[in-house]
């Protein structure tokens, strides 16, 4: 298989894994616990940053032309301009940031304290964008937004990140050979 094809191949299961995992969710007050997250960190962990973004991107633009693929088992661009579209946007930031922890190859391994680290910074980007968006949606002010849409959430993610960080390595050896 030429190494295009291969890319394409992979980039486009990480993109199916998000689809799988999107709808799985549990409302926590407006912004939904989902699996996704988990997704996007190995999305950039294994495909690095430009290939993870895409993964992300082609799962919203799943999503955005109405293929219930979000939380819920919901989709349509009605969902990215909604309450929660900040947090799917926000996506392309965590992925992109936690890529940029690793080659895009597998070729060569990454010291052990980087990758969650990244995975931290790009979730920091990802409730960032969340939540200025949910902000802007709502007109809650930041004290209330930081404890609807990201304390509840840190628990889990941090979860999240050491178990993307401990499988990741694993599966780019897989993936890259």
């Amino acid at each position: 298989m030429n190494t295009k094809t291969r890319e394409m191949a992979i980039i486009a299961v990480m993109a199916a894994l998000l689809c799988v995992a999107g709808p799985l969710s549990i409302a926590v007050g407006p912004i939904p616990l989902s699996l996704a997250t988990f997704v996007v960190y190995l999305a950039g962990a294994v495909l690095g940053a430009k290939r993870g973004a895409l993964a992300v991107a082609v799962y919203l633009l799943v999503g955005m032309v109405g293929v219930p693929v979000f939380s819920g088992f919901t989709g349509g661009f009605q969902k990215l301009v909604g309450v929660t579209g900040g947090y799917l946007i926000g996506y392309l930031a965590c992925a992109w940031i936690t890529g940029l922890a690793v080659r895009g190859d597998g070729a060569e391994p990454t010291p052990g304290w980087k990758l969650p680290a990244f995975m931290v910074v790009g979730t920091a980007a990802l409730y960032a964008v969340g939540t200025a968006w949910f902000m802007l949606q709502t007109k809650n002010g930041l004290a209330a937004a930081l404890m609807l849409c990201v304390v509840p959430f840190l628990a889990g993610d941090a979860v999240k990140i050491i178990a993307a960080s401990l499988l990741a390595r694993s599966i780019r050896r897989a993936v890259w050979r």
